[in-house]
């Protein structure tokens, strides 16, 4: 038998298979059928679903948004396809994350969970399950794509040569950038608010132990770690590196699901950690969260403290750059001047929107020398109150991109255009191996992919 025929009685009987699964109980309607990808189908509500989202999240399409939106359903299916023979996991803890920060935004902007219920016509429980498959599959597809690129580098001979072939009127423009120089103080939390916090822990520990509690009911009554505790403080599986230091030796030192760890102080908190299960190197927990809190006295020491660095800074008794190597709490800066580091792009260069909102709103105002009287700022790691000066080292308006100073940024490009050259070649090669249908009526659009004239398209 022909492939062709093969791929097609393989579709006729996926779209009977889908149609019948999706009837809907109370109106005996069948979902609609968009486009088939291998024996994967895509359904219209999907396609309108993600619209929906779209439209709130006011993303911008480049182009009808009915042929936009399957097209990268579509590509995504083919991505995740390879997603299952590369057994590429992601981690539970990160979706949960991710849900909750999306469904806490809608929230906000929409006042309350019933009007977001309301406007996205679904229960919260229905919208975290869909929410969380749809960050499962976004960081599934990103983890293939990272796969196929990841060995893209660039010699600065190669930006040379890319930069000297962009045309001139074609030149990215650089928006204003900065650098800054931070010195953070932790202010000192008592030993009594220490000891009260162990105290709480060890009394929970003890009503797990005696079989007083639930470990997952006390987690989403008393855990401070929002991600988890309404899930009862699972985890998820999470490897050893994923882990905090001091965390991942707790829990991977535990063996019996009955027990409860000892308390466990990290850089988040106070932590008491039940197993779940161990599946090689790769552990699954609950945990209950709770960090000492800073009394308004601590932070006013803390304020007068760093106050006082500030005026022997200006006086000249010291440098900004010593005050921060002796001084400073901020592990990522205090051996580098003080300079911080923009994670995002790995320089020491930031955009007014990348910085911390306290930060960005202070060195807005500010020029180059310029140091900041102290302000309070909550780490975003670890959530706790901190006390900090910035100084602006260095405004960049904004311009044309040039190699000298823009480097980095040139690399970038230059990487970024053949990755995703590697992930076009990519998708055309599996295109011509993997069945598509498109229904009548979806398949008057401009794609991005030739997919009407691959030879396994119907």
């Amino acid at each position: 038998m022909k492939f062709s025929n093969v791929k097609h009685i393989a579709w006729v009987v996926a779209t009977l298979l889908f149609t019948i699964m999706s009837v809907n109980a109370q109106n005996n309607v069948a979902e609609e059928v968009a486009w088939v990808v291998g024996d994967e189908p895509i359904f219209k509500s999907d396609i309108e679903e993600q619209y929906l989202n779209m439209q709130y999240e006011r993303v911008e399409l480049d182009g009808n948004p009915y042929c936009v939106i399957p097209e990268q359903m579509a590509i995504n299916k083919l991505f995740l396809h390879q997603a299952k023979l590369d057994t590429v996991e992601v981690q539970d803890a990160q979706i949960i994350k991710e849900v909750e920060s999306r469904i806490n935004y809608y929230i906000a902007n929409l006042g309350s969970k019933e009007k977001v219920e309301e406007y996205f016509h679904q229960s919260l429980p229905q919208m975290r399950e869909k929410l969380a498959d749809m960050f499962r599959d976004q960081y599934a597809v990103q983890m293939v794509q990272r796969n196929l690129t990841e060995k893209v580098k660039s010699t600065p001979g190669e930006v040379r040569r890319y930069f000297n072939k962009l045309p001139k009127d074609s030149l990215p423009y650089v928006p204003l950038q900065v650098v800054v120089q931070i010195i953070t103080v932790d202010p000192i939390i008592p030993q009594q608010e220490i000891d009260e916090v162990k105290a709480r822990l060890r009394d929970y520990a003890n009503r797990v132990t005696t079989g007083e509690s639930e470990f997952s009911t006390l987690a989403i009554l008393y855990s401070e770690d929002q991600a988890t505790s309404m899930y009862g403080g699972e985890t998820g599986f999470q490897s050893r590196s994923v882990l905090l230091p001091e965390y991942a030796t707790a829990a991977f030192n535990l063996s019996d699901p009955k027990r409860v760890s000892n308390i466990v102080e990290a850089e988040d908190g106070f932590h008491i950690i039940q197993l779940i299960e161990k599946r090689g190197d790769r552990i699954n927990t609950r945990h209950i969260l709770l960090r000492p809190k800073v009394s308004d006295k601590d932070l006013t020491d803390a304020l007068a403290r760093l106050d006082s660095v500030r005026s022997d800074i200006v006086d000249g008794k010291l440098t900004f750059e010593q005050a921060a190597f002796y001084i400073s709490q901020d592990k990522s800066s205090r051996n580098n001047d003080g300079i911080m580091l923009n994670e995002e792009s790995h320089s020491n260069r930031f955009e007014m929107q990348e910085l911390p909102a306290e930060v960005g709103k202070l060195v807005d105002t500010m020029q180059p020398g310029d140091i900041s009287k102290p302000f309070i700022m909550t780490d975003s790691k670890t959530r706790r109150d901190q006390v900090c000066i910035v100084r602006l080292m260095q405004r960049i308006d904004g311009h044309k991109a040039d190699l000298a100073e823009d480097f980095q940024t040139i690399k970038d490009m230059c990487e970024n255009e053949r990755k995703e050259q590697i992930i076009r070649d990519w998708v055309k090669e599996k295109q011509r191996t993997t069945y598509v249908y498109i229904e009548e009526g979806w398949r008057d659009c401009e794609f991005k992919y030739d997919w009407l004239t691959t030879d396994n398209v119907k």
